[in-house]
């Protein structure tokens, strides 16, 4: 569970083929009693998972610093199997909570999960060659949005992440972003079946 080998600002990226899933185990949100910024993690206690998949099926915590607030989120069982999260768009794939980290951009919403998704981008976008290592069906970066890969948009979407890096450091509810709020954006709410060992 990597991170690319670019840093903001580099000219040459190198998509090695690393899946918006590797940055889900740490997720910033909005509270849902204050409205502040809350943090999902999995569960305490629980093993490390071993397989990228896993981590979509590991229970998770949602706990506000602000205010106090504690949830538990379970994967949804079926059989023998358990049914991963789905990730991608603008709430977070367990609790469905809007993500902390959302900013207006080029017309659209940029969002990321955390801080180190944050600098994934930014060093994505910064580069001025990019460089496809694996398979576009797994990689974060293929399947980014046109909008976002485009080098006339690369000022602004540099800017809006920069946005979103301040965003993270801050957790007052008044500090949340007035596009962090539901939209639905989501295709599915649950993704694949798979078998992992007991938990």
């Amino acid at each position: 569970m990597g991170t690319p080998s670019a840093h903001p600002g580099t000219v040459r990226h190198h998509d090695h083929g690393i899946h918006l899933a590797c940055f889900a185990g740490r997720i910033l949100v909005v509270c849902p009693r204050c409205g502040g910024r809350a943090l999902v993690v999995p569960q305490p206690g629980l093993a490390p998972p071993e397989h990228l998949a896993e981590l979509l099926c590991t229970p998770r915590r949602l706990a506000c610093p602000g205010c106090g607030a504690v949830a538990d989120h379970q994967p949804e069982r079926r059989g023998a199997g358990v049914v991963g999260a789905r990730p991608g768009g603008t709430e977070d794939p367990f609790f469905r909570r809007p993500l902390w980290l959302q900013t207006r951009c080029a017309g659209r919403i940029l969002w990321a999960y955390d801080e180190e998704h944050v600098d994934a981008l930014a060093a994505y976008a910064g580069a001025h060659h990019r460089v496809r290592h694996a398979s576009p069906t797994l990689s974060m970066f293929a399947r980014l949005p046109a909008w976002m890969k485009s080098a006339q948009n690369r000022p602004e979407v540099l800017a809006g992440l920069a946005t979103l890096r301040t965003l993270a450091a801050l957790s007052a509810p008044a500090d949340r972003s007035d596009a962090a709020h539901p939209r639905g954006d989501r295709s599915r709410h649950t993704g694949s079946l798979g078998f992992y060992r007991s938990r």
